[in-house]
């Protein structure tokens, strides 16, 4: 028997973060195509940052199969930026896409500004998506500069997102932050992703106590494991994306179509009223705790 351990995709790298999902081999899950809808988020009104690809398109289309009008903020992958729009709008609802830095505070009250000009003047549901990750084997080489790009990214957008959608916010509204599976098992090839998705664990159970108390809006998280993304060939080089998932109990990777569904749950009111301050774990069967 063979020591190495079994494919789950086809040897592939992208030599640009982010990666982009028109070039992946095979094309992520990411339309929910087979969602049936119950109009969850009727007439409802939702901003997902990274809602370009992966686990934020699927997001994005099922938030618009479930009633509600959605923009998306993305860094520069126009051409899934625009797949993403044209899939949300086959649905019947409105879309618009908004490209920039979220770890850039000025392009985010900006883009927050136009998203809410859009969609009315009111944002009931926020999700912070956005991501960006960098393999490195030695802490001792880890660049300063990776480490500040990473935590710009990953959870100062976050910060940056929420203060400028509050005043657009409505009593009743969501707030659903993408954290990993990484904040509570670590990585070692990934130790400033890993943190910053710890800093998000922590973001959101402190947010959650403010803003209900003050203005009834529940803020929760969602902690996908091994998610075929284009993050992944983005990522690591083309051994470990063919790897990616294998480790998994269910062994194998996941698809964004099966993490979407925990983010309409939250975002439900009809779903999750009584939920706030707590994170689901799509994660493939790792039981993690904390």
């Amino acid at each position: 028997m063979s020591d190495e351990k079994p494919t789950s995709q086809p040897p592939q790298h992208q030599d640009r973060q982010p990666g982009i999902e028109g070039e992946m081999t095979p094309r992520p899950q990411s339309s929910m195509e087979g969602w049936k809808a119950a109009g969850k988020l009727e007439g409802k009104k939702a901003l997902v940052t990274g809602g370009d690809s992966g686990i934020g398109r699927a997001v994005s289309i099922g938030f618009a199969k479930e009633g509600a009008d959605v923009v998306i903020l993305y860094k520069d992958e126009h051409q899934d930026a625009a797949e993403t729009k044209r899939l949300i709008e086959a649905t019947g609802r409105r879309c618009e896409a908004i490209a920039g830095d979220v770890g850039d505070a000025a392009f985010v009250k900006e883009a927050v500004r136009k998203a809410a000009s859009f969609l009315g003047g009111r944002i009931d549901v926020v999700v912070n998506n956005a991501a960006e990750q960098h393999e490195n084997k030695d802490f001792a080489t880890i660049d300063e500069a990776q480490v500040e790009r990473t935590f710009r990214t990953n959870i100062f957008g976050y910060f940056w997102v929420v203060k400028n959608a509050l005043p657009y916010m409505p009593e009743g509204g969501a707030i659903i932050n993408s954290t990993s599976v990484t904040a509570y098992r670590g990585s070692p090839q990934l130790v400033d992703y890993a943190s910053t998705k710890g800093a998000i664990v922590a973001f959101t159970r402190s947010l959650s106590q403010q803003l209900f108390e003050s203005r009834k809006i529940r803020v929760n998280a969602v902690a996908p494991g091994p998610i075929w993304t284009p993050l992944i060939p983005a990522s690591f080089d083309e051994k470990r994306t063919a790897e990616h998932g294998s480790s998994a109990k269910m062994g194998r990777a996941g698809q964004p179509d099966e993490v979407a569904p925990s983010y309409i749950f939250l975002a439900s009111n009809a779903d999750s009223s009584y939920i706030n301050g707590q994170v689901l774990h799509p994660n493939g069967g790792d039981v993690v705790n904390g």
